[in-house]
């Protein structure tokens, strides 16, 4: 008897997808997305908000960018995620369709979801991606786990924790007070 044929989607498939309905792609296999709670939302606005306030005020190439906002991480068409956050610093990677290669931070609000994909799935493929900063901010559990591969460090903070940006060298952020 014949195996099973894995399912290998690309890039066209998502953009197959239904109105209204989102997914992201790793490594060829879909993983759905169902809507962001209103506290997911909150905290996406408000953090993206300091961020792009820091950013505005300190000039430069970066921006920020919130989901839905296509990344492209590899040079296939095998992966396709929706960060909640992406900050890219390098303009050359964006186009009308959103960014090519690897952004220089980005932040997921884990949902209850999306907590596998986020402490695992994606965790591996932004660090092989050369993602430079990757925050993993957990409401439920009132925790921020902080990878910076540059340094290959990783560091655990509470929402009431300061924590210093690694790719801004004078931008801290303490959960609690953007809220």
């Amino acid at each position: 008897m014949p195996l099973p044929e894995e399912s290998h989607f690309t890039i066209d498939d998502i953009y197959a997808l239904p109105e209204g309905e989102r997914a992201e792609l790793i490594d060829g296999n879909i993983y759905y997305m169902a809507p962001p709670s209103r506290k997911h939302q909150e905290f996406l606005l408000e953090l993206a908000g300091v961020i792009r306030e820091y950013i505005k005020k300190k000039g430069g190439s970066c921006k920020p960018y919130i989901a839905p906002f296509a990344v492209f991480l590899n040079e296939n068409d095998k992966t396709y995620v929706e960060p909640d956050i992406s900050v890219i610093c390098s303009p050359e990677k964006l186009t009308d369709k959103g960014c090519n290669g690897a952004p220089d931070w980005i932040i997921e609000i884990v949902s209850p979801g999306s907590r596998r994909m986020d402490y695992y799935t994606k965790l591996f493929k932004y660090r092989t991606a050369k993602v430079r900063e990757y925050w993993i901010v957990d409401p439920e559990k009132d925790r921020v786990t902080v990878y910076n591969f540059e340094s290959e460090d990783t560091s655990e903070y509470t929402f009431s924790d300061t924590i210093q940006v690694g790719i801004f060298e004078d931008l801290k952020i303490c959960i609690s007070d953007t809220l």
